[in-house]
Protein backbone atom coordinates (compact mmCIF):
# COMPACT_ATOMS: atom_id res chain seq x y z
CA UNK A 1 0.00 0.00 0.00
CA UNK A 2 1.35 3.48 -0.76
CA UNK A 3 1.02 5.33 2.40
CA UNK A 4 1.80 8.62 0.80
CA UNK A 5 -1.43 9.36 -0.63
CA UNK A 6 -2.06 10.55 3.32
CA UNK A 7 0.62 12.53 3.56
CA UNK A 8 1.02 16.25 3.27
CA UNK A 9 4.47 17.82 2.96
CA UNK A 10 6.07 20.26 5.68
CA UNK A 11 7.32 23.72 5.11
CA UNK A 12 10.85 23.89 4.64
CA UNK A 13 12.67 25.90 7.42
CA UNK A 14 13.17 29.22 7.65
CA UNK A 15 16.42 28.71 9.48
CA UNK A 16 19.55 26.17 8.35
CA UNK A 17 20.19 23.36 11.01
CA UNK A 18 23.40 22.77 12.03
CA UNK A 19 24.69 19.19 10.84
CA UNK A 20 24.28 18.46 14.97
CA UNK A 21 20.18 19.43 15.10
CA UNK A 22 17.83 16.90 15.12
CA UNK A 23 16.39 18.90 11.93
CA UNK A 24 19.98 18.47 10.06
CA UNK A 25 20.16 14.98 10.68
CA UNK A 26 16.93 13.21 9.94
CA UNK A 27 15.02 13.32 6.46
CA UNK A 28 11.95 15.14 6.07
CA UNK A 29 9.51 15.21 3.07
CA UNK A 30 9.12 18.99 2.29
CA UNK A 31 6.38 20.54 0.58
CA UNK A 32 7.27 19.46 -3.50
CA UNK A 33 10.16 17.25 -2.63
CA UNK A 34 10.39 13.49 -3.05
CA UNK A 35 8.45 11.40 -0.32
CA UNK A 36 10.86 9.55 1.91
CA UNK A 37 11.58 5.60 1.80
CA UNK A 38 10.60 5.17 5.30
CA UNK A 39 11.13 1.35 4.86
CA UNK A 40 15.15 2.01 5.41
CA UNK A 41 14.52 4.37 8.41
CA UNK A 42 14.42 2.47 11.95
CA UNK A 43 11.94 5.85 13.45
CA UNK A 44 9.43 7.18 12.13
CA UNK A 45 7.67 11.19 12.83
CA UNK A 46 3.95 11.73 11.69
CA UNK A 47 2.24 15.05 12.52
CA UNK A 48 -1.94 14.57 12.80
CA UNK A 49 -3.55 17.74 12.69
CA UNK A 50 -7.39 16.09 13.44
CA UNK A 51 -8.81 17.79 16.72
CA UNK A 52 -12.66 17.51 15.77
CA UNK A 53 -12.07 14.99 18.67
CA UNK A 54 -11.13 17.33 21.22
CA UNK A 55 -13.08 18.33 24.28
CA UNK A 56 -12.43 21.92 25.46
CA UNK A 57 -9.31 22.30 23.96
CA UNK A 58 -10.12 23.66 20.39
CA UNK A 59 -6.90 24.23 18.17
CA UNK A 60 -4.82 21.74 19.93
CA UNK A 61 -4.54 20.49 15.78
CA UNK A 62 -2.80 23.35 14.93
CA UNK A 63 0.48 22.50 17.28
CA UNK A 64 2.41 19.89 14.83
CA UNK A 65 4.43 22.08 13.38
CA UNK A 66 5.39 24.25 16.18
CA UNK A 67 6.45 20.92 18.14
CA UNK A 68 8.10 20.06 14.80
CA UNK A 69 9.82 22.90 15.26
CA UNK A 70 11.22 23.08 18.69
CA UNK A 71 12.33 19.31 17.87
CA UNK A 72 14.49 20.10 14.81
CA UNK A 73 16.13 22.52 16.66
CA UNK A 74 17.99 20.70 19.70
CA UNK A 75 21.42 19.00 19.19
CA UNK A 76 21.19 15.70 19.14
CA UNK A 77 24.48 13.85 18.87
CA UNK A 78 23.75 11.01 16.46
CA UNK A 79 20.31 10.57 15.54
CA UNK A 80 19.18 7.24 15.00
CA UNK A 81 17.79 6.63 11.52
CA UNK A 82 15.25 8.74 11.50
CA UNK A 83 12.54 10.07 8.93
CA UNK A 84 9.54 13.04 8.91
CA UNK A 85 6.67 11.79 6.70
CA UNK A 86 5.03 15.50 7.65
CA UNK A 87 1.83 15.64 8.95
CA UNK A 88 -1.75 13.98 7.97
CA UNK A 89 -4.51 16.13 7.10
CA UNK A 90 -7.69 16.05 8.65
CA UNK A 91 -10.19 13.63 6.39
CA UNK A 92 -13.81 14.65 5.18
CA UNK A 93 -14.86 13.11 8.66
CA UNK A 94 -13.40 12.26 12.00
CA UNK A 95 -13.82 8.56 11.09
CA UNK A 96 -11.54 9.12 7.62
CA UNK A 97 -8.93 10.54 9.51
CA UNK A 98 -8.83 7.56 12.14
CA UNK A 99 -8.67 5.19 8.93
CA UNK A 100 -5.57 6.96 7.72
CA UNK A 101 -3.50 6.95 10.73
CA UNK A 102 -4.47 3.17 11.19
CA UNK A 103 -3.52 2.25 7.98
CA UNK A 104 -0.45 3.70 8.62
CA UNK A 105 0.04 2.24 11.22
CA UNK A 106 -0.89 -0.73 10.21
CA UNK A 107 1.42 -0.89 7.63
CA UNK A 108 4.77 0.78 9.67
CA UNK A 109 4.14 -2.10 12.45
CA UNK A 110 4.04 -4.77 9.58
CA UNK A 111 7.56 -3.16 9.02
CA UNK A 112 8.85 -3.58 12.45
CA UNK A 113 8.75 -0.10 12.91
CA UNK A 114 9.06 2.68 15.97
CA UNK A 115 6.39 5.31 15.19
CA UNK A 116 6.28 8.78 17.05
CA UNK A 117 2.73 10.53 16.69
CA UNK A 118 2.46 14.10 16.78
CA UNK A 119 -1.14 15.39 17.60
CA UNK A 120 -3.99 16.57 17.65
CA UNK A 121 -6.48 15.03 19.99
CA UNK A 122 -6.01 12.13 22.11
CA UNK A 123 -8.53 10.30 20.91
CA UNK A 124 -6.20 9.72 18.05
CA UNK A 125 -5.11 6.29 20.16
CA UNK A 126 -8.21 4.91 18.74
CA UNK A 127 -6.40 4.81 15.75
CA UNK A 128 -3.10 3.96 16.84
CA UNK A 129 -4.61 1.10 18.54
CA UNK A 130 -6.53 0.08 16.01
CA UNK A 131 -3.68 -0.03 13.76
CA UNK A 132 -2.08 -3.77 15.85
CA UNK A 133 -5.41 -5.64 14.67
CA UNK A 134 -3.11 -7.13 11.81
CA UNK A 135 -0.28 -8.41 13.58
CA UNK A 136 -2.73 -11.56 15.19
CA UNK A 137 -1.47 -10.46 18.82
CA UNK A 138 -2.54 -9.12 22.02
CA UNK A 139 -0.98 -5.76 22.93
CA UNK A 140 -0.19 -3.52 25.92
CA UNK A 141 -1.57 0.04 26.22
CA UNK A 142 -0.37 2.87 28.46
CA UNK A 143 -1.58 6.40 28.80
CA UNK A 144 -0.05 9.27 30.88
CA UNK A 145 -3.46 10.89 32.16
CA UNK A 146 -4.97 12.72 34.59
CA UNK A 147 -7.54 11.09 34.37
CA UNK A 148 -9.33 8.09 32.73
CA UNK A 149 -11.12 8.80 29.82
CA UNK A 150 -14.12 6.70 29.85
CA UNK A 151 -17.12 8.11 29.11
CA UNK A 152 -20.85 7.72 30.56
CA UNK A 153 -22.74 6.73 27.61
CA UNK A 154 -20.53 4.31 24.96
CA UNK A 155 -22.89 4.79 21.56
CA UNK A 156 -22.61 8.48 21.61
CA UNK A 157 -19.53 10.67 19.33
CA UNK A 158 -15.88 9.49 20.11
CA UNK A 159 -14.22 12.05 21.87
CA UNK A 160 -10.78 12.44 23.92
CA UNK A 161 -13.01 12.03 27.01
CA UNK A 162 -14.50 8.96 25.82
CA UNK A 163 -11.90 7.41 23.54
CA UNK A 164 -10.86 4.52 26.09
CA UNK A 165 -14.63 3.22 26.09
CA UNK A 166 -14.23 2.28 22.06
CA UNK A 167 -11.05 1.04 22.84
CA UNK A 168 -12.36 -1.41 25.62
CA UNK A 169 -15.69 -2.27 23.54
CA UNK A 170 -13.67 -2.63 20.39
CA UNK A 171 -14.60 -6.25 18.73
CA UNK A 172 -12.46 -8.31 18.29
CA UNK A 173 -10.32 -7.42 21.18
CA UNK A 174 -6.93 -7.91 21.30
CA UNK A 175 -5.92 -5.62 24.38
CA UNK A 176 -4.21 -7.28 27.30
CA UNK A 177 -3.44 -4.85 29.35
CA UNK A 178 -4.04 -0.78 30.27
CA UNK A 179 -2.27 1.25 32.45
CA UNK A 180 -2.79 4.97 33.31
CA UNK A 181 0.12 6.78 35.10
CA UNK A 182 -0.27 9.74 36.86
CA UNK A 183 -3.89 10.03 37.95
CA UNK A 184 -5.25 12.40 40.10
CA UNK A 185 -7.56 10.93 42.24
CA UNK A 186 -10.48 13.50 42.66
CA UNK A 187 -10.78 13.21 38.53
CA UNK A 188 -11.13 9.60 38.99
CA UNK A 189 -14.83 8.42 39.87
CA UNK A 190 -14.68 5.70 42.69
CA UNK A 191 -16.40 3.17 40.21
CA UNK A 192 -14.15 3.75 37.01
CA UNK A 193 -11.20 3.00 39.62
CA UNK A 194 -13.25 0.11 40.70
CA UNK A 195 -13.41 -1.40 36.98
CA UNK A 196 -9.82 -0.86 37.05
CA UNK A 197 -9.30 -3.17 39.42
CA UNK A 198 -11.98 -5.83 38.05
CA UNK A 199 -10.40 -5.90 34.74
CA UNK A 200 -6.63 -6.57 36.60
CA UNK A 201 -5.72 -3.37 34.66
CA UNK A 202 -2.43 -1.48 36.21
CA UNK A 203 -3.17 2.04 37.70
CA UNK A 204 -0.11 4.79 39.17
CA UNK A 205 -1.40 7.57 41.02
CA UNK A 206 0.78 11.54 40.44
CA UNK A 207 2.12 10.81 44.04
CA UNK A 208 2.94 7.27 43.73
CA UNK A 209 5.07 8.86 40.64
CA UNK A 210 6.28 11.65 42.53
CA UNK A 211 7.73 8.83 45.52
CA UNK A 212 9.20 7.12 43.14
CA UNK A 213 8.80 7.31 38.99
CA UNK A 214 11.14 4.05 38.97
CA UNK A 215 8.15 1.96 39.83
CA UNK A 216 6.48 3.40 36.43
CA UNK A 217 9.18 2.00 34.07
CA UNK A 218 8.22 -1.86 34.22
CA UNK A 219 4.97 -0.63 33.26
CA UNK A 220 6.22 1.27 29.91
CA UNK A 221 8.70 -1.72 29.39
CA UNK A 222 5.66 -4.09 29.14
CA UNK A 223 3.53 -1.62 27.06
CA UNK A 224 3.08 -1.69 23.34
CA UNK A 225 1.55 1.83 23.15
CA UNK A 226 2.09 4.52 24.76
CA UNK A 227 -0.41 7.84 24.45
CA UNK A 228 1.09 11.15 26.40
CA UNK A 229 -2.16 14.11 27.19
CA UNK A 230 0.10 16.74 28.16
CA UNK A 231 -2.92 17.74 30.37
CA UNK A 232 -1.46 15.20 32.81
CA UNK A 233 1.80 18.13 33.05
CA UNK A 234 0.68 20.77 35.62
CA UNK A 235 -0.42 24.13 34.19
CA UNK A 236 2.38 25.72 35.31
CA UNK A 237 4.82 24.48 33.01
CA UNK A 238 2.13 23.27 30.16
CA UNK A 239 0.13 26.38 29.40
CA UNK A 240 -0.12 25.16 26.08
CA UNK A 241 -2.97 23.17 26.60
CA UNK A 242 -6.46 24.45 28.02
CA UNK A 243 -6.92 21.42 29.72
CA UNK A 244 -3.84 21.43 31.75
CA UNK A 245 -4.67 22.17 35.78
CA UNK A 246 -2.77 23.12 39.27
CA UNK A 247 -1.40 19.69 40.32
CA UNK A 248 0.25 17.62 37.25
CA UNK A 249 3.90 15.72 36.18
CA UNK A 250 6.59 17.97 36.46
CA UNK A 251 8.68 18.67 33.53
CA UNK A 252 11.65 16.33 34.47
CA UNK A 253 8.98 13.61 35.63
CA UNK A 254 7.33 13.78 32.14
CA UNK A 255 11.07 13.35 30.21
CA UNK A 256 11.67 10.86 32.95
CA UNK A 257 8.96 8.49 31.73
CA UNK A 258 9.19 9.32 27.89
CA UNK A 259 13.12 8.10 28.29
CA UNK A 260 11.64 4.91 30.08
CA UNK A 261 9.42 4.43 26.85
CA UNK A 262 12.32 5.15 24.76
CA UNK A 263 13.83 2.61 26.47
CA UNK A 264 11.17 -0.20 26.42
CA UNK A 265 12.09 -3.06 23.57
CA UNK A 266 8.33 -3.79 23.33
CA UNK A 267 7.12 0.30 22.64
CA UNK A 268 6.73 0.53 18.40
CA UNK A 269 4.47 3.63 19.03
CA UNK A 270 4.38 7.21 21.27
CA UNK A 271 1.64 9.33 20.70
CA UNK A 272 1.95 13.08 22.34
CA UNK A 273 -1.68 14.72 22.57
CA UNK A 274 -3.17 18.08 23.43
CA UNK A 275 -0.43 20.62 22.86
CA UNK A 276 -2.57 23.87 22.01
CA UNK A 277 -0.38 27.04 20.53
CA UNK A 278 -3.15 29.15 21.39
CA UNK A 279 -2.42 29.38 24.48
CA UNK A 280 1.19 29.01 24.55
CA UNK A 281 3.23 31.43 26.20
CA UNK A 282 6.49 32.16 23.90
CA UNK A 283 6.35 28.49 22.39
CA UNK A 284 7.39 27.17 26.05
CA UNK A 285 4.73 24.14 26.01
CA UNK A 286 6.10 23.38 22.28
CA UNK A 287 9.71 23.05 23.94
CA UNK A 288 8.75 21.22 26.47
CA UNK A 289 6.92 18.65 24.41
CA UNK A 290 9.97 18.74 21.98
CA UNK A 291 12.59 17.79 24.69
CA UNK A 292 9.81 14.74 25.79
CA UNK A 293 10.56 13.62 22.14
CA UNK A 294 13.97 14.22 22.39
CA UNK A 295 14.17 11.83 25.54
CA UNK A 296 12.04 9.52 24.08
CA UNK A 297 14.28 9.29 21.10
CA UNK A 298 16.97 9.09 23.42
CA UNK A 299 15.75 6.19 24.63
CA UNK A 300 15.25 4.74 21.61
CA UNK A 301 18.93 5.29 20.55
CA UNK A 302 20.15 3.39 23.34
CA UNK A 303 17.87 0.01 23.15
CA UNK A 304 19.39 -3.17 24.10
CA UNK A 305 16.38 -5.73 23.18
CA UNK A 306 17.44 -7.41 26.04
CA UNK A 307 15.15 -10.63 26.84
CA UNK A 308 15.64 -13.33 29.14
CA UNK A 309 15.69 -16.66 27.86
CA UNK A 310 16.74 -20.20 29.25
CA UNK A 311 20.28 -21.03 29.25
CA UNK A 312 21.34 -17.00 28.81
CA UNK A 313 24.30 -15.87 30.52
CA UNK A 314 23.32 -12.42 30.47
CA UNK A 315 20.78 -13.25 33.06
CA UNK A 316 20.37 -14.28 36.87
CA UNK A 317 17.40 -16.92 37.45
CA UNK A 318 15.72 -17.21 40.58
CA UNK A 319 12.92 -19.32 41.68
CA UNK A 320 10.83 -18.58 44.92
CA UNK A 321 8.52 -20.89 46.63
CA UNK A 322 5.28 -19.51 48.12
CA UNK A 323 3.58 -21.40 50.66
CA UNK A 324 0.22 -22.79 48.93
CA UNK A 325 1.34 -22.67 45.41
CA UNK A 326 2.59 -25.67 43.55
CA UNK A 327 5.17 -24.21 41.57
CA UNK A 328 7.83 -21.33 42.29
CA UNK A 329 7.89 -17.64 40.72
CA UNK A 330 10.67 -17.67 38.50
CA UNK A 331 12.42 -14.46 38.22
CA UNK A 332 15.27 -13.58 35.93
CA UNK A 333 17.47 -10.71 36.72
CA UNK A 334 19.67 -9.18 33.67
CA UNK A 335 23.39 -8.66 34.56
CA UNK A 336 23.67 -5.77 32.13
CA UNK A 337 20.93 -3.41 33.14
CA UNK A 338 19.83 -4.63 36.56
CA UNK A 339 16.11 -4.84 35.62
CA UNK A 340 13.63 -7.80 36.62
CA UNK A 341 11.43 -10.06 34.66
CA UNK A 342 9.21 -12.45 36.41
CA UNK A 343 7.66 -15.71 34.39
CA UNK A 344 3.74 -16.00 34.86
CA UNK A 345 2.72 -19.58 33.50
CA UNK A 346 -0.37 -19.20 31.10
CA UNK A 347 -2.87 -22.61 30.23
CA UNK A 348 -1.08 -24.75 27.45
CA UNK A 349 -4.40 -24.76 24.83
CA UNK A 350 -4.05 -20.67 25.05
CA UNK A 351 0.09 -20.50 24.41
CA UNK A 352 -0.40 -19.22 21.43
CA UNK A 353 -2.20 -16.14 22.12
CA UNK A 354 -0.22 -15.49 25.62
CA UNK A 355 3.27 -16.10 24.32
CA UNK A 356 4.42 -12.28 24.27
CA UNK A 357 2.72 -11.96 28.02
CA UNK A 358 3.97 -14.36 30.06
CA UNK A 359 7.35 -13.10 30.11
CA UNK A 360 6.17 -9.60 32.58
CA UNK A 361 9.00 -6.91 33.43
CA UNK A 362 9.04 -6.66 36.88
CA UNK A 363 10.92 -4.44 39.77
CA UNK A 364 12.89 -5.95 43.00
CA UNK A 365 9.88 -5.09 44.86
CA UNK A 366 8.00 -8.16 43.69
CA UNK A 367 11.33 -10.19 44.18
CA UNK A 368 10.89 -9.20 47.86
CA UNK A 369 7.09 -9.62 47.95
CA UNK A 370 7.36 -13.12 47.08
CA UNK A 371 10.49 -13.86 49.04
CA UNK A 372 8.21 -13.01 51.90
CA UNK A 373 5.94 -15.64 50.71
CA UNK A 374 3.25 -13.78 49.14
CA UNK A 375 2.26 -13.81 45.81
CA UNK A 376 2.89 -9.96 43.94
CA UNK A 377 -0.28 -8.24 42.85
CA UNK A 378 1.68 -8.04 39.33
CA UNK A 379 1.98 -12.23 39.06
CA UNK A 380 -1.52 -12.10 40.12
CA UNK A 381 -3.23 -9.64 37.93
CA UNK A 382 -1.53 -11.13 34.87
CA UNK A 383 -2.18 -14.56 36.13
CA UNK A 384 -5.85 -13.85 35.98
CA UNK A 385 -6.11 -11.98 33.13
CA UNK A 386 -4.97 -15.41 31.99
CA UNK A 387 -7.89 -17.68 32.50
Amino acid sequence: MDISIYFSGIRKPEVEYFKEHVGGQLEAFYENGDFPNWEEADLIIIGVKEERGSVNNDGCGLGVNEIRKQLNQLFFDELPNTVDLGNILPGETLEDTYFAVQSCMDAFIKKEKTVIVIGGSQDLTIALYKGYQNTEQLVNLTSIDRNFDIGEATDGPVNSDTYLSQILLHQPSFLFNYANIGYQTYFAPPKILGLMDKLFFDTVRLGEVRGDIRKTEPILRNSDILSFDVASIQSADMKGCNRSTPNGLLPDEACQLTRYAGLSEKITSFGIFEYNPRYDENGKSALLSAQMIWYFIEGFKNRINETPRLNDNNFLRYRVPVTGFDESIVFYKSLRTDRWWMMVPYPDAKSNRYKRMHMVPCSYQEYITAGQDELPDLWVKTYRKFL
